[in-house]
């Protein structure tokens, strides 16, 4: 699969990593200088526009605060599946999937690999005191979820679905509660008891 990266920080490098030892062509874009990241990759680079138009697959990698600009300069996505990784921490103005759908219309956009911190994604594989990541996925085109499933099954982790696009919301909510318990030392993943 040829998946195209927007972004050259800290979870562009550790899925890409995955991603590309797993065998998918990889093409980065970004804001800043992308040839380290694509030589670690093993990857091409290009401008938005040419790693859109090359690409099955978008990663969307860049600060929430970016996204209309990257957006705008990568033209039409239409047909393409457009991976949001993005959280908005301070939670401003309408939830993140939501602003890249309407930026984006005609891209199939899903909603993953949001709730842990990047350096969770560099191992590998993904795990969480030896158990692999789950990883919700939101989104409203079925093809759209298996293609971002199956990128989530090679990277070692375990896909789920968490209902629609209109459910990106919660994760992004999610996200940012649990991180900031995080950043304060708080265990986050102790408030989730198992059932039963």
């Amino acid at each position: 699969m040829r998946i195209g990266i927007f972004g050259t920080g800290g979870m562009a490098d550790a899925l890409g990593a995955h991603w590309a030892r797993a065998g998918h062509e990889l093409l980065v874009s970004g804001r800043s200088d992308p040839t380290a990241l694509a030589a670690r990759l093993g990857a091409s680079t290009g401008t938005w526009r040419e790693v859109a138009a090359a690409s099955d697959v978008l990663l969307l990698a860049v600060p929430a605060g970016a996204v209309g600009e990257v957006l705008a300069a990568a033209g039409s996505l239409t047909g393409k599946v457009l991976v949001d990784c993005t959280n908005d921490p301070a939670l401003t103005g309408a939830p993140v999937a939501s602003r890249i759908a309407a930026a984006a219309p005609g891209a199939h956009v899903v909603k993953a690999f949001n709730l842990a911190p990047t350096d969770v994604w560099q191992l590998t594989p993904p795990a969480w005191n030896g158990r692999p990541l789950s990883v919700p996925l939101c989104g409203d085109d079925p093809a759209a979820l298996e293609v971002v499933g199956r990128l989530v099954r090679d990277i070692g982790a375990t896909p789920v679905h968490g209902g629609g696009l209109d459910r990106a919301a919660l994760l992004e909510a999610t996200a940012a509660f649990a991180i900031g318990l995080w950043f304060a030392g708080e265990d986050a993943q102790a408030i989730l008891a198992p059932v039963g």
